[in-house]
């Protein structure tokens, strides 16, 4: 199968880079693939699981919203966040969404509002990430 690289880059710095065989992005109203000699394309991500094959083994990785560059020799994604589902603190995730529910429930400017959906959304995501990878 032809290869491409790929590059994961998320805000807290380089994930992943190396060979890459199939990708499959998040995106808003589903998923989008990618396989080696792809046209260029620049692609919305939405939080949620990427999937991509090195060495005909998959790899699953969460990552935030974000943007993909597209090339037929490489995919550069850039997200905010990027983390391995076996390596999510469901504790943690846990605290966050009830963090965030609580947040909702007071008065807020429309910013803050917004800001404590993102963080439920996110925190509802890992959740459901961490049961669905559960070892």
């Amino acid at each position: 199968m032809n290869k491409f690289m790929l590059s994961i880059t998320a805000s807290s710095g380089e994930f992943y880079q190396g060979d890459c065989e199939d990708l499959t992005l998040p995106i808003s109203d589903g998923i989008y693939g990618v396989q080696a000699g792809h046209n260029p394309v620049l692609v919305a991500l939405h939080m949620g699981i990427l999937h991509f094959v090195v060495d005909g083994k998959t790899r699953d990785v969460l990552v935030g919203d974000g943007i993909a560059e597209v090339t037929p020799a490489y995919v550069m994604v850039l997200v905010d966040s990027a983390e391995n589902p076996e390596d999510i603190d469901k504790n943690r995730a846990e605290a966050a969404r009830i963090r965030a529910e609580e947040r909702l429930q007071h008065k807020q400017s429309m910013h803050e509002y917004y800001q404590s959906k993102i963080a439920l959304d996110r925190a509802m995501q890992r959740l459901q990430t961490a049961a669905k990878y559960k070892r």
